[in-house]
């Protein structure tokens, strides 16, 4: 059985390859590369393998740019820190997505759902009835916003919840979210990302660095060129919304659309 392992950081390719070899009895072929052109280079002069263990954000770019340049016979597990590619990632060949950091028993999970989807005799064709049938419940399915989020510390990842989070702030070519104990955290998301993920019936976007949370607006006064000051309860911070956003935010405050 050959396997591909896409994965850029060395320890969590090790766990793997540890956590594979207990997994499956029979004999496997795993080949671990930690780039995008090397698994080009591979599937090119390989061929498609088994199956595909893949991270998202590889040495040289997303993974997906690979899956664009090479057609994709091979179901994929995707394991990744990021949680925003999901859809992405099923409209490749994705059966299953775990989010950094996982446990043993949710790779167990998602090999023995590898093993019941895909015949023995013939693991290297993905079914496309059931790569139809991820796209349509992923189409249909309501609108889910985002609940937490993944937050890079030098001890770890932690998770955030968006309920946590009072508002975001651009600062240069980084992106913070504010929580309830004034602590700042990187978010990995451009604005016009996060306006779409969060809820727009407790996050608005008022100006071109900031969206705030309404549970967490203290105050509002009003401030020359037809804006308002939002005074925040969790760390008193004064922002101001733009004067073409403030009619709308008018709006959003009071509950219309």
């Amino acid at each position: 059985m050959k396997i591909l392992l896409l994965e850029d950081e060395k320890l969590a390719a090790q766990n793997l390859l540890q956590l594979l070899y207990g997994y499956f009895e029979h004999e496997l072929e795993i080949k671990w590369v930690q780039s995008v052109q090397q698994g080009l280079k591979y599937l090119k002069e390989q061929g498609d393998p088994d199956l595909i263990l893949s991270d998202i954000e590889l040495l040289d770019g997303k993974v997906f740019k690979l899956y664009e340049q090479y057609e994709i016979q091979s179901p994929i597990i995707f394991t990744t820190a990021y949680d925003q590619y999901l859809l992405e990632a099923f409209q490749t060949n994705g059966i299953a997505y775990l989010l950094k950091p996982f446990s043993e028993e949710e790779l167990i999970k998602a090999l023995d759902k590898y093993l019941k989807l895909f015949k023995a005799k013939d693991t290297t064709t993905l079914d496309q009835q059931i790569i139809d049938e991820f796209k349509t419940a992923l189409q249909n399915s309501q609108k889910e916003y985002k609940k937490r989020f993944t937050i890079k510390k030098t001890t770890g990842i932690v998770l955030l919840n968006t309920s946590d989070i009072a508002y975001f702030s651009a600062s240069g070519d980084l992106v913070f979210a504010i929580d309830t104990n004034k602590k700042k955290h990187v978010v990995n998301y451009r604005m016009s990302d996060l306006e779409e993920l969060v809820d727009p019936s407790l996050f608005f976007r008022i100006n071109r660095s900031e969206i705030v949370n309404i549970n967490f607006i203290e105050k509002m006064e009003a401030y020359f060129g037809n804006r308002l000051v939002i005074t925040m309860s969790n760390d008193k911070a004064a922002l101001k919304t733009s004067g073409p956003k403030t009619a709308a935010f008018r709006k959003w405050i009071e509950g219309e659309k």
